[in-house]
């Protein structure tokens, strides 16, 4: 009888050491599992975390005071494992951790990406099960605790000798350097805690400098003198980053476009000079490169761009338009509308609907990057009896999906778009090519070969003595693509046919040619601005170097 009554004991109790055990373990994997992919190894789980000692210690605390601390024990594990899901998350797209002020805008982007990729119902379902999954973290951290109290209570003696044990064995391992004890958790969730604090106060410092410029005062009739009566064309390239020169699985074919190109231009009168760029953000969020280009700060986040838009602060667009451009964007990814484009001050705006395209799109993609080219010369340039033009462009044909990639077709035959139908229902649909990375990849590069193809096509057919071509990639693309690559360069082209252009940019030592040199400088994106009116400017412009006001502004975001 005895025997019996003590198996039917240990049977009872077996669930609750197994659900002990399981508790421990999951709690264990919380704490130590990375916040990125590609740190994700088996050596990633050999740690001694000194956080489930403390979570032990504080389970131990009887009472009220005890049940509370279990509450907040439970939300800052939650907290913790959000965290570093979005980092997972942020790493893979924009090659930084997750950002809480910053980010959570992204998530209509974020579907509007998702709905190009696997569709809408696709897109709604992801959004669905992340709303599920938050809740289901929430439900888990309160839950995981429970039975490791519950047996703490139970052996309470032996639990505290343990875990202060266990505490004091921690600490000297730490001092003798032993690198596998750790608090990994704790410094992510405080990491993430002070970024949000931080990202607070840069809304605050950015706000005050955003308005001052050393070009505001500036006299009209001195800026960009030495582009008088030339089109000035501003460039962006979606997700053309150095990746594509640096990276042989993509580098081999896109120099020799590149090279090809270059030879093109050289036998046909025109000049290139190239060189890099650091752009403010990775994977997307186009927007806040060509902020930063056009106001000459670094605007790396959605609250510097939203104030920056709300500023006194002359965009190069207005700098041009005050000096006596007309001034277009042509943003053919535009279907909506834009209330940002007050800012930067646009004589006219081409958007999707405005560019006359009667072909099919290209999945996301509205328009291939030719018919938008074709569409801005015979709208612009194609009428002698005008004002000269700034155009600012953000050409999207190397935008994710990625397929079907367009082809080039003679430039005359463009017409209405029409003759681009059978292209943009060909090849695979991206929920095909996005099963694969491999094919992700190709896909990508060939869509920047179309688009420096395309461009040096359009320098060769329209580029007369008045083209001033300035081509500039706005970011690299997602870390899906490049890998675990925190580089944040971007190449930039500078195209003309009038010799006087290079002259005045000699002292920058920018590479001959479409393909920079590895030693090439390397300019943060929103030096570009200042030093572009100082070179192209009267003499007795106001001086290229910011002022101390406006390197605290471009330099105090916190955001990355």
């Amino acid at each position: 009888m005895n025997i019996l009554s003590m198996l039917t004991s240990a049977n009872r109790k077996a669930p609750h050491v197994m659900g002990f055990f399981a508790a421990i373990f999951g709690i264990f994997i919380v704490l130590v599992i990375p916040n990125r992919i590609s740190w994700m190894t088996g050596l990633s789980f050999v740690f001694f975390p000194l956080e489930l000692v403390i979570i032990g210690l504080v389970l131990l605390v009887p009472g009220r005071a005890g049940k509370m601390l279990k509450a907040i024990t439970a939300t800052l594990l939650s907290a913790g494992i959000i965290f570093k899901l979005a980092d997972v998350a942020a790493y893979q797209v924009f090659a930084r951790p997750f950002n809480p002020v910053f980010d959570l805008y992204l998530l209509a982007d974020g579907m509007n990406l998702l709905t190009g990729a696997i569709g809408r119902i696709g897109a709604w379902f992801v959004a669905l099960l992340l709303a599920a999954l938050t809740v289901a973290i929430v439900a888990f951290a309160f839950a995981i605790l429970r039975p490791i109290r519950t047996r703490i209570k139970a052996n309470q003696p032996k639990a505290r000798a343990l875990l202060f044990s266990a505490l004091v064995f921690w600490f000297v391992l730490s001092l003798v350097g032993w690198q596998r004890v750790s608090h990994s958790f704790y410094d992510n969730l405080s990491e993430h805690f002070s970024s949000t604090i931080n990202s607070i106060a840069d809304i605050k410092s950015f706000r005050t400098l955003v308005n001052i410029d050393s070009y505001n005062a500036t006299p009209a009739n001195t800026l960009f003198e030495k582009l008088r009566d030339k089109d000035v064309l501003v460039v962006f390239v979606e997700s053309y980053g150095r990746v594509v020169l640096d990276d042989p699985d993509f580098a081999t074919y896109v120099k020799p476009v590149l090279e090809q190109g270059s030879a093109d231009l050289a036998a046909n009168g025109l000049f290139a000079r190239s060189t890099y760029l650091t752009s403010p953000t990775v994977g997307g969020i186009s927007w806040l490169a060509h902020g930063t280009l056009l106001s000459g700060l670094w605007i790396d986040s959605q609250v510097r761009y939203d104030s920056l838009m709300m500023s006194q602060r002359p965009s190069f667009n207005r700098l041009f338009k005050n000096a006596g451009w007309r001034t277009v964007a042509v943003m053919p990814a535009i279907s909506m509308d834009w209330p940002e484009s007050d800012y930067f001050g646009y004589d006219q705006i081409f958007g999707a609907r405005d560019l006359g395209y009667q072909g099919k799109p290209f999945n996301w993609v509205t328009m291939p990057d030719q018919y938008v080219l074709s569409a801005f010369q015979a709208l612009e340039r194609s009428n002698e009896a005008r004002p000269p033009v700034m155009a600012e462009m953000a050409l999207i044909s190397s935008h994710a999906p990625w397929t079907p990639v367009p082809s080039m077709v003679p430039w005359q035959a463009v017409g209405d778009g029409s003759i681009f139908n059978e292209q943009a229902t060909a090849g695979d649909s991206p929920e095909v090519i996005w099963q694969d990375p491999e094919r992700i990849k190709e896909q990508y590069r060939k869509s920047i070969e179309y688009a420096v193809a395309d461009l040096v096509s359009y320098a060769l057919n329209f580029g007369d003595e008045n083209l001033v071509l300035l081509i500039i990639g706005d970011h690299q693309p997602a870390p899906l693509v490049t890998g675990d690559l925190m580089n944040h360069d971007v190449p930039v082209h500078l195209i003309a046919r009038d010799p006087a252009v290079m002259t005045a940019i000699a002292n920058w030592q920018w590479t001959e040619g479409l393909i920079p040199a590895t030693d090439a400088p390397v300019w943060r994106m929103d030096e570009l601005r200042n030093r572009f009116i100082a070179a192209f400017s009267a003499s007795d412009t106001a001086p290229v170097e910011q002022t101390q006001a406006e390197e605290g502004a471009g330099n105090a975001s916190t955001s990355k």
